[in-house]
């Protein structure tokens, strides 16, 4: 996970600077940032991606001269050339323009779209390109974008779009905005398919675009600095009658308010979007893992000689263990089980919430969802996860999350650590109930396997919202509870100091909820989980996970549904 998070960058202080520059790369030795209005040196330009190695300014790139640095060498083939344009409008010098622009870019239009290989995979990967009449989205625009993806549908391939545009082409009218809705409608076709579409951002994308194809991807990135949103910024200014503030439609503020994925340096972007094709790569089951050499024995498990073991502990105990601060966050468990996890970000409406961690990463080569309930372990990464306690637009995230694991036939692995859904006035105004119950609903009939753990607090309906699961486990010193044992002995007993005694009245712990029923495993802690034992910790749940998803193996998805049904209509 390491790796990957230079990839994505998420705050508004590491990509203020960044800001797209308005211009191509100019012939000539020395050249003029116009970002930051230094003169460099053009060769370190073309070697820094097209990026200003003094400021991090970027310049726009041609079609061609973005295929050439994403696409593996030589395989990009273009698709559907020589659609004839019409002047619906009969504009004036409307088809000479045309002409003229062709024969400047070498492209018959604002898009080159075609086949290619990235990391080897296969996948449709089309580039929009602003000398084109600003990528302003026509006919023959609108008309390959849906042929494509037509053909990636027939062909069962994925898709790739870098998206720049200006929006729709003022010189076909009204033809021109029909082209979002059969474009979109061609999407959706693709998608039902089970098929994966990654859009991209770069600097400009606005208007139709942005309200149509642009904004439909399964996942969702952008460049650094670019401009994206459908209004332009002075038509908005002028509308509204005051300045906007500083950063209003760039990526970071997307990320913030749950519009994207994540934010990709160009530098990275070859990388991460292979490693999104290679994680969405079809597999035939849910288990699909190398050879085991020899059964794996657990004699050792949990015996540092350096702690000592606590016995006869009792549900208050175990109630403060699973509160402490030291035990390891959703964040840890990721990624000390499993390799390549990319996270995603936002719920597509209002915000991305910070006490949900989700995203795709490899269980021992196998593609998996997890999401995660994110504590912090100091009081300034609580305060950015909101102490573990998610709003609607977590359970939101989430829920968007494992409808993407259905679509693309991945299990979801989740990791349950929350004293409860967040109280509070904005949660409410913003549905925090119908968030949760939402999530219920959707989860019992998931047509993908659900294993989920908890690994610390499992509080109330907060905790269940992620906890619908075709299995449920424990650690050992976990708790799982209708509300905290403060909150019980406060209703029922009137004396929030009796909460030691709810504790044990209400049957918390992972012992007794198994007895119950209700959990199917307990995760040993031989010694409460810390920092030091968490690697043997995560080995063991691995090589549990494995053997969950390994039971999964040959089950119809209508199936594994019906059995995550009848589980809990037992209780």
């Amino acid at each position: 996970m390491a790796d990957l998070k230079r990839f994505f960058k998420k705050t508004v202080s590491e990509e203020r600077n960044k800001q797209s520059a308005s211009v191509s790369v100019p012939e000539g030795l020395w050249i003029k940032c116009p970002k930051c209005g230094e003169m460099v040196y053009r060769e370190d330009v073309i070697s820094n991606a097209y990026v200003c190695p003094k400021c991090g300014g970027y310049f726009r790139i041609s079609a061609k001269r973005r295929i050439k640095m994403i696409a593996d060498k030589g395989s990009f083939k273009e698709w559907f050339t020589g659609i004839d344009n019409s002047n619906p409008l009969d504009y004036p010098d409307y088809p000479q323009k045309i002409e003229n622009l062709k024969e400047k870019t070498k492209m018959d239009e604002a898009i080159l779209i075609g086949e290619a290989t990235i990391g080897g995979i296969r996948t449709v990967l089309g580039v929009m390109d602003a000398r084109f009449l600003m990528a302003s989205m026509g006919y023959v625009v609108g008309e390959k974008i849906a042929r494509s993806f037509e053909e990636a549908t027939r062909q069962s391939l994925p898709v790739i779009l870098f998206c720049c545009s200006g929006g729709a082409r003022m010189q076909e009218g009204i033809v021109s905005l029909m082209q979002m809705a059969k474009t979109s409608a061609a999407i959706k076709r693709h998608s039902e398919a089970g098929l994966l579409y990654t859009s991209v951002l770069t600097d400009p994308t606005t208007g139709g675009v942005t309200a149509s194809f642009a904004m439909l991807g399964d996942i969702i990135l952008a460049e650094p600095g670019s401009l994206i949103g459908f209004a332009g910024p002075r038509v908005i200014e002028q509308t509204i009658g005051q300045k906007l503030p500083e950063g209003f439609q760039r990526p970071e503020f997307l990320l913030e308010h749950g519009f994207l994925d994540g934010i990709v340096e160009r530098g990275s972007m070859r990388d991460v979007l292979s490693l999104i094709l290679k994680l969405h790569n079809t597999r035939e089951c849910y288990g699909e893992f190398p050879q085991e050499t020899a059964a794996r024995a657990f004699d050792t498990f949990g015996k540092k000689k350096k702690q000592k073991k606590q016995k006869n502990l009792t549900a208050w105990d175990r109630v403060q263990i699973a509160r402490s601060s030291d035990r390891p966050s959703a964040a840890e468990y990721i990624d000390a089980i499993f390799d390549d996890f990319m996270e995603f970000h936002g719920d597509r409406g209002v915000r991305d919430d910070n006490a949900i961690i989700g995203g795709v990463a490899t269980l021992d080569g196998q593609p998996v969802t997890v999401i995660g309930i994110r504590k912090g372990h100091t009081t300034k990464e609580n305060i950015r996860c909101n102490f573990g306690m998610p709003s609607p637009e977590g359970y939101k995230k989430a829920l968007r999350l494992m409808k993407q694991a259905e679509k693309f036939g991945r299990a979801v692995i989740t990791f349950v650590d929350t004293p409860g859904a967040f109280c509070g006035l904005e949660a409410e105004e913003r549905g925090q109930g119908e968030a949760i119950a939402r999530n219920l609903l959707e989860m019992s009939d998931l047509k993908v396997p659900v294993l989920s753990v908890v690994i610390g607090e499992g509080g109330s309906g907060g905790a269940l919202a992620l906890a619908v699961g075709n299995e449920v486990w424990m650690m050992e010193n976990a708790t799982y509870t209708i509300l905290s044992p403060e909150g019980f002995a406060s209703i029922l007993w009137k004396d929030s100091r009796k909460a030691p005694e709810a504790a044990e009245v209400m049957k918390v712990t992972a012992a007794h909820l198994k007895e119950l029923g209700i959990i199917e495993r307990i995760i040993p802690e031989e010694y409460p989980a810390s920092e030091e034992n968490l690697p043997e910790i995560a080995e063991y749940m691995k090589i549990r996970m494995k053997q969950f998803l390994v039971k999964q193996a040959g089950k119809s998805g209508q199936q594994i549904a019906q059995e995550r049904y009848e589980r809990f209509r037992k209780m």
